[in-house]
């Protein structure tokens, strides 16, 4: 019995001397040490006209530049009629800058620096916005294309993605250029015309900059924002992409003899080897971790949220299985911590009766950093094992972006502005959508995604969704911030 005792004892001075350890270690907790933004001169706010910025918002989303699915339903002359209002909205910023066209419609501006050494900046916002989804009109506040300015916001579609930030933008270069500023390092902006559709402006766009040579400090286009209800403080905070996911889709194919229906041979054909093949790969999930830019901003936000965040971030070596299962438990959580697998299509006979002589799926992958497209295709394979099913991409895979600096002098300006704009912290985080910057990665050190505008987790759902608007609060937060990002990096 002694013995017992003294085990029982033994164990319990164990507890004590673990629970002793992760108080000690919360309340020390400071994360990896930062960029040091302080010493971060930011230029003051500029006088700007809201109103007037809030009309030409509102012009611009009448303009129904729309990527649709089917090329077939492109209509030109809406790209033509837009690119015509820039130039006669925005006269002073086109007397400042250079424009050239590109792919048919991708504009690229360039405001030349008076010091041709020091590195040039890249602005981008993109012009085209996704459908209207049909039969939705009616739920819409205001319609989606006349860009209605009533209760204190701007309503339409495209109105946050992305002809806000391309207004909001270009409002601030006319705010510079009107009042005379010139630019010490060249200023570069980027507007894309399908981004919603594969982004082969972008792409255009890229393969100029690079036939000169272009290396710029940093790139910066849509992707994060302020969100007023972080899950992890609880309150405000700036989230800037330091990276995006990969984009891929794989098609499973699972050949048969087909037939007719009424004599089917006993494993149903191609049909139920696919579905086997399908359940398998998406069972095979990619492992979640803390690594990464996921890991970084939950690193980096956690001594600002309550005791129980505090504690499980530092004690990770203790508590990190119980982290990923806390972070995991919404699938945008997930998302941030691996890989994705979404099966979405599927194909098979063109009958009922009929026995297909082929039946295929597409598996949609939002590829995290660190695995890549043969990673995919290799634990696709594996899951598969043994079924007679065929892999191929159904286009080329966009793999994973590099993460990009927190230390760096462009980390340093853009984040000290986001923390000055939200006033609130300011963390890296990974995108798990795709921008058309992924494709200017070759021409910058650095490649941010951030927009100034402050959103509810509530709120940021009507992106791509129905009452698409931007508030005039976040309408002259964003003219404010790209005026003064300009001056900051480039004056």
């Amino acid at each position: 019995m002694k013995i017992i005792g003294r085990i029982a004892l033994a164990l319990l001075a164990l507890v004590l001397l673990l629970a002793a350890v992760v108080v000690v270690r919360t309340l020390t907790y400071k994360p990896k040490a930062g960029a040091d933004l302080s010493q971060v001169k930011l230029a003051a706010p500029i006088a700007i006209d809201n109103a007037r910025a809030a009309q030409h918002l509102s012009q611009a989303i009448g303009f129904r530049t729309i990527s649709h699915q089917d090329k077939a339903e492109d209509q030109a002359p809406e790209w033509e009629r837009l690119h015509a209002w820039l130039q006669a909205t925005y006269p002073a910023a086109h007397a400042a800058m250079t424009r050239e066209v590109v792919a048919g419609r991708t504009l690229v501006y360039t405001w030349p620096g008076s010091d041709p050494k020091l590195a040039p900046i890249v602005l981008m916002a993109h012009q085209d916005v996704v459908p209207v989804t049909a039969g939705t009109e009616g739920a819409w506040k205001h319609p989606p294309f006349e860009g209605v300015i009533a209760d204190g916001a701007v309503w339409g579609r495209g109105a946050i993605d992305d002809k806000g930030s391309l207004v909001t933008l270009f409002e601030g270069v006319e705010a510079l250029a009107t009042q005379g500023f010139k630019p010490r390092r060249t200023v570069i902006i980027v507007s894309g015309h399908d981004e919603e559709a594969g982004g082969s402006g972008a792409q255009a766009a890229a393969a100029l900059l690079k036939s000169r040579g272009t290396k710029a400090q940093f790139v910066l286009d849509e992707g994060l924002a302020i969100i007023s209800d972080n899950p992890i403080t609880g309150g405000q905070a700036a989230l800037i992409g330091v990276a995006e996911k990969g984009y891929a889709t794989l098609m499973v194919t699972a050949e048969a003899v087909g037939g007719h229906s009424s004599a089917p041979p006993a494993d149903s054909g191609g049909v139920l080897t696919l579905a086997k093949a399908v359940t398998r790969i998406a069972q095979a999930q990619f492992p979640m971790k803390l690594d990464g830019p996921g890991g970084a901003m939950m690193e980096t936000l956690a001594p600002e949220g309550p005791f129980a965040i505090r504690m499980a971030m530092s004690n990770r070596w203790l508590l990190e299985p119980l982290i990923i299962r806390q972070a995991a438990a919404t699938p945008p959580g997930a998302a941030l911590l691996h890989t994705t697998i979404a099966p979405t299509m599927l194909r098979g006979s063109p009958k009922e009766n009929v026995l297909p002589q082929d039946a295929t799926a597409w598996i949609n992958y939002r590829i995290a950093p660190g695995d890549s497209s043969q990673t995919v295709l290799d634990r696709a394979r594996a899951a598969a094992r043994d079924l007679p099913v065929k892999f191929a991409w159904s286009r080329p895979p966009n793999e994973p972006s590099p993460v990009s600096s927190t230390t760096s002098e462009a980390w340093k300006t853009i984040a000290a502005l986001a923390r000055d704009t939200a006033k609130a912290p300011v963390a890296p985080a990974l995108v798990t959508a795709g921008t058309d910057s992924r494709y200017l990665v070759d021409v910058a050190s650095d490649t941010y995604r951030f927009q100034p505008m402050v959103f509810s987790m509530e709120t940021i759902k009507m992106i791509h969704g129905t009452n698409e608007h931007m508030t005039l609060e976040n309408l002259d937060r964003a003219v404010q911030f790209y005026a003064r990002l300009i001056v900051t990096a480039a004056g």
